[in-house]
């Protein structure tokens, strides 16, 4: 009788434990009141233009995620137009520059200038006085990560001499003249120097400076429209152009076998053998 009485209790305890349970996990699920993960969509996300006490040329800077307590670190993407750069500064709590696209320029206070391309990661200590930007004829694109203290991540200085960043001084005087051997000099400024101005002063001295999209994107534009209406002469000079403001060779083979399937197949026949004459392999 008492084998029996203990197995029944037993089986009782058993039976109470499976059913009970679901119930205890419901409340462990329901009870977590931690913060979701949460993805951030580029499509949500906008460039704001870097200001000029701060930066020297076309820089366009995007917020990739900010401080949420308790995290201090923030992040971002900054992209220079040849020859932009930033000022002098420094970071409290220091700095992580990891480079994504071009080829840029880094130097710390007393130092020599130093080359950063694609893959290279700049680990930036706290308080070192520091600038960095595109090469003088190449954008350059990079991830910034950075800490705050005391609610600040960083403190600006002086902008960076045309000496400092390495321009040769003679070519920096030169610089403003007028350009008489632009493109569109050379074609038609004879015959239409009025074309020829705007063409220097308002495409490409505006609206190609203009900070909503970067040279890189807009040398991709342009040459996808000029591949779709099968435009070879200007097709032939704006493949050397993307060339130079960052889109590798790589890159445009990629693009135009892409527009093959929207453009249509002889218009990319054309376009790869435009690119294999001006842009031979390595």
């Amino acid at each position: 009788m008492k084998r029996f009485a203990l197995s029944l209790i037993l089986a009782t305890m058993v039976s109470s434990s499976w059913g009970a349970a679901p119930q205890e996990a419901e409340k462990t699920v329901n009870a977590d009141s931690a913060p979701s993960a949460v993805i951030s969509r580029e499509a949500s996300r906008t460039a704001m233009r870097g200001t000029e006490d701060r930066f020297t040329g076309n820089v366009r800077i995007v917020s990739l995620f900010p401080a949420n307590a308790p995290a201090k670190a923030s992040g971002g993407q900054v992209t220079f137009d040849a020859g932009a750069r930033t000022a002098w500064h420094t970071h409290p709590m220091g700095q992580t520059l990891v480079v994504t696209a071009g080829t840029g320029r880094v130097q710390f206070w007393g130092g020599p200038i130093q080359e950063i391309k694609p893959g290279d990661v700049v680990s930036i200590p706290p308080g070192q006085k520091h600038w960095h930007g595109a090469a003088p004829t190449t954008p350059m694109t990079h991830i910034s990560v950075q800490e705050q203290l005391d609610g600040k991540t960083s403190d600006w200085f002086e902008k960076v001499t045309d000496e400092q960043y390495g321009v040769v001084a003679s070519a920096a005087v030169a610089a403003p003249a007028p350009n008489k051997n632009s493109r569109a000099q050379q074609l038609f400024g004879e015959f239409a120097p009025k074309l020829a101005q705007l063409t220097d002063d308002v495409l490409y001295a505006d609206v190609w400076e203009r900070p909503g999209l970067s040279k890189r994107d807009r040398s991709l534009i342009t040459v996808s429209a000029l591949v779709a209406l099968y435009r070879q002469d200007q097709l032939r000079s704006h493949l050397g152009l993307a060339n130079r403001n960052g889109l590798t060779r790589e890159e445009l083979s990629e693009a135009i076998t892409h527009l093959a399937f929207y453009a249509g197949w002889p218009n990319s026949v054309m376009a790869a053998t435009l690119a294999k004459e001006v842009l031979p392999a390595k």
